[in-house]
């Protein structure tokens, strides 16, 4: 599979997006078309951990004051659920291999086991 995650707010997502050949991707656009259960889980089979996929970036991060709070692997995944911005993003899956990040300090690559 080749799916791209993001959101097209964000100017990064944005050329990112401009710099690769996006033709063989799925492209899912996260505010309008919500991540799912099992798109979630399918991202964490790539990578053993929601911490991974989740932004701490984001402005509701600081607004829950989640950094003062000891997050399980189990409270990461259901807050990417209920909030598109918790997803760290783009997320890229190239087939086994997995992009995530939009910066070359923050990006994570993981193969699939």
């Amino acid at each position: 599979m080749k799916k791209i995650y993001y959101l097209k707010t964000c100017d990064t997502c944005r050329k990112i997006l401009k710099e690769i050949d996006t033709s063989d991707y799925i492209l899912q656009e996260i505010k309008t078309e919500p991540i799912t259960v099992k798109q979630l889980d399918e991202l964490y089979a790539l990578t053993k951990s929601y911490e991974v996929l989740f932004s701490k970036m984001a402005k509701k991060y600081k607004q829950m004051d989640l950094k003062n709070q000891i997050l399980t692997e189990n409270d990461y995944r259901q807050l990417i659920l209920d909030e598109y911005t918790f997803l760290k993003r783009p997320v890229i899956i190239n087939e086994n291999e997995i992009l995530i990040g939009n910066t070359k300090k923050r990006i994570s690559f993981s193969k699939k086991n």
